[in-house]
């Protein structure tokens, strides 16, 4: 069996005489090639630059015995700090490809540093992995910011274009936050002490509830007090949580592993640490109209109760208490003629039997008593019925009052309206187009179709 092994994927025939075809072995060539340099630093002399005309340069790559062809495509090509140029001293960043068309292996370029940043860049790989073993680059040690920030510490150059990005930004999108900043050198010599002790003095005075740390793009040079072990192990021991805004999108720094949120630049940490104060306006626009539409039906419910319990229950009282004086007035003319009048005639007969002469005028005189007692009564019982029926009048037109402050009629005359669709159903939520509904207003009522 031949063998060719590459990291822990290996390229085998068990079968010798096993035949490929130019594709399919390219294409295994290609995937072992991939998966063993993902991403690779190659150090060597340019040669041989070329632009297309679709943008994407080609070039060499090559030292006193070999050389490396490249290609940096045009949206990695767009974001080169430096541009390939003949006899350049360059680090190349990429990923191993095969060109299968020309059956050569090539470098895939997605960044380019002059020479001299080399050791730096080696520098930059050694602490991030030594980091990333401590597990500082960990999601679970990272803490959340908080959602309506009103003080933020800022450690960055008080002159460069940064700090005039982020106080810009600040005021537009949330005006009146508490603001500091803590003036600090962010490259050269001394830059280190004072990025740390920014982030300490937030850190220990505990005023800010977030700090912001950062600067504006430059080369590798520029941003490396970033990279520093000092730099990324205090932003580690704050308290306080921290965003790291280094430079451009492209550029990554320790800072930016460590930090509990990376911002691709200093102005976009400024949109992210007031993103909840730039959406509360339509948050409290949204808020107020669910609210209003809310109290609205809450107050026709509540109409509609009190129109059942208060008024449906005063007619009901009334109507109770002139059934029960029809009913009184009843037994008093039932009582009349069972009593009084029954007894009337059977003296009257009597004496009818005994004074025949006399009986038509007793007669007379008993009916026409009878007849007046029954009057009085009736006057009586009318009168007391007035009498109720006036005691009760001013708490009903009480209930009548407050039942027109809480009818819908009245608002109307704030500006509302109230829709209904066919059939005469009050519409609570949008139509189909086209429906035909009628509008009341205080004014009237209008027709109209929904849209």
């Amino acid at each position: 069996m031949v063998s060719y092994e590459l990291g822990q994927l290996n390229l085998s025939w068990d079968n010798p005489q096993r035949t490929f075809t130019v594709s399919d072995f390219t294409d295994r060539v290609t995937q072992l090639l991939l998966n063993e340099f993902p991403d690779v630093w190659i150090a060597g002399e340019i040669s041989g630059v070329r632009q297309a005309a679709s943008g994407h340069w080609y070039f060499t790559l090559k030292d006193e015995s070999a050389q490396l062809k490249c290609a940096c495509f045009k949206m990695s090509a767009m974001r080169l700090r430096v541009k390939p140029a003949e006899g350049m001293a360059v680090v190349a960043r990429g990923r191993v490809e095969v060109y299968a068309a020309r059956g050569e292996y090539q470098l895939i370029v997605d960044a380019l540093e002059p020479r001299g940043l080399g050791a730096l860049q080696a520098a930059f790989e050694a602490l991030k992995k030594k980091l990333a073993r401590e597990g500082l680059f960990d999601a679970g040690r990272r803490r959340p910011l908080p959602d309506y920030p009103q003080r933020i510490g800022i450690v960055t150059s008080p002159t460069g274009a940064a700090i005039q990005d982020l106080l810009n930004i600040l005021h537009r999108r949330a005006p009146g936050l508490h603001i500091r900043l803590y003036p600090a050198l962010v490259q050269g010599e001394g830059s280190i002490e004072q990025v740390c002790r920014g982030i300490d003095h937030f850190a220990d005075s505990g005023w800010a509830e977030v700090i912001i740390v950062g600067r504006g793009g430059g080369s590798l040079e520029d941003l490396w007090t970033f990279n520093e072990e000092a730099v990324a192990r205090a932003i580690v021991a704050s308290p306080l949580p921290v965003i790291s805004a280094v430079g451009h999108e492209t550029d990554f720094t320790i800072a930016d592993f460590v930090a509990d949120l990376r911002a691709p630049t200093p102005s976009a940490a400024a949109e992210i640490v007031t993103q909840h104060w730039a959406a509360l306006p339509e948050r409290l626009r949204r808020d107020t109209i669910r609210l209003g539409r809310g109290m609205e039906q809450v107050m026709l419910r509540a109409g509609e109760r009190l129109n059942r319990q208060v008024v449906g229950r005063a007619r009901l009282m009334i109507q109770l208490r002139l059934n029960r004086l029809a009913q009184r007035m009843d037994d008093l003319d039932s009582r009349l003629r069972r009593g009084d009048l029954r007894l009337t005639l059977q003296r009257s007969r009597v004496r009818l039997e005994q004074f025949e002469s006399r009986a038509a005028a007793l007669l007379h005189v008993q009916l026409a008593a009878a007849s007046r007692r029954l009057e009085t009564s009736q006057t009586q019982s009318v009168m007391a019925m007035r009498e109720l029926m006036a005691d009760k009048r001013p708490r009903l037109d009480q209930l009548s009052a407050g039942l027109a402050q809480l009818s819908p009629m009245r608002v109307l005359d704030r500006g509302f309206a109230i829709v209904q669709g066919p059939g005469g159903v009050v519409v609570k939520t949008a139509p189909p187009a086209g429906t035909p509904l009628k509008v009341r207003v205080a004014g009237g009522e209008f027709s109209a179709n929904s849209e």
